[in-house]
This record gives structure tokens, sequence and C-alpha cells, in this order.
């Protein structure tokens, strides 16, 4: 797992890379508990889980939506920018890699046709004017 931070608020995290080589047996975190997306890999054997459903929980007055993409086929090419909109990270993902950015820029650059990726974001989703600004 790679993390970049911020060259401008060093503690700042921005985003992970984390490769499907990464994936140890059992679960890891790879979300610090304090970000909105939390994510996490499990490499695991035959089990099933406790049913179970999630509760609802005050929301934060204060949000930003946070982006996961990972990469089922293909490759992709992840650049990551800091707070001053300037590049800090450039990464090619493949498949079974995934990218997580939690502040700072960010922007996809396909490098492979049919290349198939899930996305994950927090939502609500209220439409692009109030979603994100352009670099």
């Amino acid at each position: 797992m790679r993390k970049i931070y911020s060259k401008i608020n060093p503690k700042l995290l921005l985003g992970i890379i984390n490769r499907l080589d990464d994936i140890p047996n059992g679960r890891l975190d790879i979300a610090p508990d304090n970000e909105f997306m939390q994510v996490s890999s499990m490499k695991l054997d035959k089990k099933s889980f406790r049913p179970h459903k999630h509760i609802w929980k005050d929301g934060e007055k204060r949000i930003i939506t946070q982006e996961s993409w990972i990469v089922v086929k293909g490759s992709v090419k992840v650049t990551m920018y800091d707070l001053n909109d300037k590049v800090v990270d450039e990464s090619i993902i493949n498949s079974g890699d995934i990218s997580v950015t939690f502040q700072g820029g960010h922007t996809y650059e396909i490098l492979d046709d049919k290349t198939i990726v899930y996305e994950y974001k927090t939502g609500p989703y209220k439409g692009q004017e109030n979603d994100k600004v352009f670099i």
C-alpha cells in the first residue's frame, strides 16, 4: 500500500494506491477510520458472515466527496493533485488494483480499450455543480 501525502500539509493524506499483490490473507483496512469513505480488502477462505444491517448515524454538516476506482480489467493512469492543484503523484493501476482519493484533486486516463472499473463515492450525489470544480 502506498499512501500519498500533501506536500503543502505533510500530515494530510490525499490518497492511497493499493495493489492486488498488496492484499494479505484476512482483512486489511485500507482507509483510516476517520475518512468518510471506508475501504478494506479481504482475502478469505470459505466462510459466512452473521446477518446484519447498518444503522443510521447523524451526518457531518460539512463533507467532501471521496472517490475510489477498482480496476477489474485493463489499466488506468491515476494523477493526484495537491491542495494547490499541482501534481503530487502519478500511478498506473491494473486489474485488481485500487485508487482511493480522500482530498486534493485527481484525474483518470483509461489506457486500454474495454477497460472495466468500479467507482465508489460518498453520497448523496446532488449534481456536478454541487460536487466538483475543475482544475
